[in-house]
C-alpha cells in the first residue's frame, strides 16, 4: 500500500463538495459521510480490513464496493517496488508479468457470496446468522463492518453488527428512512434522506463511490 503524505493529498472536503454539488440532498448528512470516511481511513491505516453485508440490491452494493476497493478505481495502483522484486525472484517470467499487472488493494470482503458456507450454516444452524458467523470468523479488533440496509432493520445484518461490536470492531451503516436498528448500533451511520427503497439505493451508490475515491486518494499515489 502506497500511503500518501498528508501534504500531497487532495482534501476530503473538496471531494465531499463535489459529491454534494451533484447530489444536493446529501448536504444534511455531510458530517456523517466524513465520519464514516475517517473510520475507514483509520482501519486501513492500522492494517485492518472491511467486511460488508446486505440483502438484495444491498448485497449487490456490497460486492460493488469490494470491486472498487480491491483493485484500481480511478488510479492504477502499482504494487510496491520491493514486492515487485520479490515476485521476480520467485519466478522471473511470471513474476515480471505479475509485477506489471497486479494492483494494490484495500482489503474488503463481501459476506454475500459464500454459497457453501452460507448454505451449510442455513441448513445446520440458523439462516439469520450466516453473516454473523462470517464476522465471527473473519473479524478482529481494528476491522470494520459495514451493514447496508435501506430500512436499517434487516435482521441478519443487525445480528452481524452485534457480533462485530462484540469482536471489538467498528460498525458502519448505510441506510435510509430513520436508520432503523443499525443506526443505533453504529459508530457512524449514513442515513440518506429518502423513504422508498429504490430512491435510497440511488443515493447509496454515489455515497460509497465517493468514499472509495477518497480512500484511494489517501492510500495510493498513482
Amino acid at each position: 500500500m502506497h500511503t500518501i503524505p498528508a501534504e500531497n493529498q487532495k482534501g476530503t472536503g473538496a471531494m465531499l463538495n463535489e459529491l454534494i454539488r451533484r447530489y444536493p440532498a446529501l448536504e444534511s448528512i455531510r458530517g456523517d459521510i466524513e465520519k464514516t470516511y475517517r473510520i475507514l481511513e483509520a482501519c486501513y491505516s492500522s492494517g485492518g480490513k472491511l467486511l460488508i453485508a446486505g440483502n438484495g440490491g444491498s448485497a449487490a452494493d456490497s460486492e460493488h464496493i469490494v470491486g472498487e476497493l480491491m483493485k484500481g478505481f480511478l488510479k492504477r495502483r502499482p504494487v510496491a517496488e520491493d514486492f515487485a522484486e520479490a515476485l521476480k525472484r520467485v519466478d522471473e517470467g511470471r513474476g515480471s508479468l505479475l509485477a506489471e499487472k497486479l494492483q494494490g488493494g484495500l482489503p474488503a470482503i463481501a459476506l454475500t457470496n459464500h454459497a457453501a458456507l452460507s448454505s451449510a450454516f442455513i441448513n445446520d444452524v440458523d439462516g439469520l446468522l450466516t453473516y454473523a458467523q462470517q464476522v465471527n470468523g473473519y473479524g478482529k479488533p481494528g476491522d470494520v463492518f459495514l451493514g447496508i440496509s435501506t430500512s436499517g432493520n434487516a435482521e441478519n445484518v443487525v445480528y452481524a453488527a452485534v457480533t462485530a461490536k462484540a469482536r471489538g470492531m467498528k460498525v458502519l451503516a448505510l441506510t435510509g428512512r430513520d436508520g432503523g436498528k443499525l443506526k443505533h448500533l453504529s459508530d457512524a451511520a449514513v442515513v440518506v434522506p429518502e423513504q422508498e427503497t429504490y430512491r435510497i439505493q440511488e443515493l447509496h451508490l454515489p455515497v460509497y463511490h465517493a468514499l472509495c475515491v477518497m480512500l484511494e486518494e489517501r492510500f495510493y499515489a498513482e
